[in-house]
Order: C-alpha cells, then structure tokens, then sequence
C-alpha cells in the first residue's frame, strides 16, 4: 500500500514539474522517487516512502526565461532553506540541485550562481554529475489518478547515476554521523538487489571514463570498496538500521555482502 507521504511527495513533484513545464528538458528526477521507478516494491518487507522531491538541473540546458523564482512563487513555492529547498503548497519540501562539477570556477559555496535565476534558487551537490550522462525519459504520473491526472515526461537519472549519488552522499555525511539516513543504505540495497550487476557495472564502467561525471563515480566505487573492507561498515550498518526488525540482521548482511562484492568483482576495469 502506498504510504500518504509518497503521494504528498509526487504531488509535489508534480507540481514542481507543472510550474518549472518551460525549463522540463533541464530537470533529471533524482532521489528516492527515482530508486523507486527502477525497484519497484522489490522483495524487501519495508514499503517504498519517501517524504520529498529532489530534481537535479543540467545548467547546460537551462534557458535565462521563464526565471525560475519567479515561476516557483507563482505556483505556491515558497523558498523554506536557502539554497534550493522549497516548500511546495502541499507542505512537502523540493530539492532543487545541480551537479558540483557543473558550476566549477563560479563561486559560491552552496547556492549554484545560475546568472539571472539568482544564487538561491538550486544548491550545489556533489555525486549528481552522471545523472546528466545516464538517464532516461519516463511519464511521470499521479499516485491519485482519481482526482489528479497530471502525467509529464521527464528524464530519470539511471541506477548506476542514483548509486554513484547516494554513495557520494553517504561518504560525505560520514564526518558528521549525526546526519547519516538509514534509508539512503536501504536505497543503495534496493538498487543492489533489483539490477542486474553486469548492467551496474557496465554503465558504472562507462561514467568513469565520462570528462564529467569521470572522477565523481570512481570516488563513489572506491567508498563502496572500502566500506567492505572494514568489519560491520557503514553501508550494511545503515541497511539493517533501516530494516529493523522486519528482516533477520544476519540475512540482510549476508545478502548486502554477496550483491555489493558481485558489483565490485565486475568493476576491476575501474582498478
């Protein structure tokens, strides 16, 4: 059954989408709503949720008109934290983000200075560079057809794109454990679980040789192998965290172990 807070969470998504329609060839759908277009429920016993929206924006693409604060606060958008998270009318917040490499040499720590739509409106992230090089078009729908029938088409980061991106996540967010989200580990299982390892690999082989996304997707292979290297890391620790007692501790160990050293066996290219 589908949770209230991953329908509040598509409405908002949706209506991100509706207000930022001009601008739609610039957006990539990021984030757990992305992980959950390519897993699906899955086999695992904890239900997809997911409490908000996040689309990455490609500064390539992205036209100085319509401005992008402007189109915001006139859907309803209000700019709760400064830079690039909105609180979209529903309640439900939006992660407006663009890749880290994209903004090289433009200043700033954490706004991405995007000329004439300010500095504010979207933040600099680290890990979002191959969701420019590895995504696919998908009709975004309504988790309520009934009284919403909004459908719009919009690029979705690949699984080997959102896997590089929550590792890069969960690496950074290791000096500051206080901020670590068990279900970000859940999202790297459920990518680990439900693709194919020889398709993980091969795209992950691919964004490693990529000018922009290149040094970005090798940091994130060399923390997951790291990460297996030491007794009871981060990534299992978070996984059966987020599991709880729904699942066996050591099956869930003993299954993240088996997915994450088949994925690394098929990335020595990497090496």
């Amino acid at each position: 059954m589908t949770s209230s807070e991953f329908v509040g969470a598509r409405r908002a998504l949706l209506d991100v989408l509706q207000a930022l329609q001009l601008h739609i060839d610039a957006l990539i759908l990021v984030g757990a709503q992305a992980v959950y277009l390519h897993t699906g429920d899955g086999t695992l016993a904890v239900s997809p949720t997911t409490t908000d929206a996040d689309l990455a924006i490609d500064a390539t693409l992205l036209s100085n008109d319509p401005n992008l604060v402007r189109a915001l606060v006139e859907a309803g958008f209000e700019l709760k934290t400064p830079p690039g998270t909105w609180r979209a009318p529903n309640g439900v917040l939006a992660d407006l983000m663009v890749p880290e490499a994209q903004m090289a040499g433009r200043g700033g720590r954490r706004g991405a200075r995007l000329g004439p739509h300010g500095n504010d409106v979207a933040r600099k992230t680290a890990g979002l560079e191959p969701a420019i090089i590895d995504n696919i078009l998908v009709d975004i729908r309504s988790l309520e057809p009934d009284v919403d029938p909004r459908v719009f088409t919009v690029k979705v980061a690949g699984p080997a794109a959102l896997l590089v991106a929550k590792l890069t996540k969960i690496r950074e967010r290791t000096a500051t454990p206080e901020r670590m989200q068990a279900k970000d580990g859940l999202d790297v299982f459920r990518i680990l679980q439900t693709v194919e390892t020889e398709t993980l690999a091969a795209s992950l082989t691919m964004l490693s040789t990529n000018e922009l996304a290149g040094e970005i997707t090798q940091a994130a292979v060399d923390f997951l192998r790291s990460d297996r290297t030491e007794p009871g890391g981060v990534l299992v620790r978070l996984v059966v965290e987020a599991v709880g007692i729904l699942v066996d501790p050591r099956i869930i160990t003993d299954s993240y172990t088996a997915l994450a050293d088949d994925l690394l066996d098929g990335l020595e290219t990497l090496d």
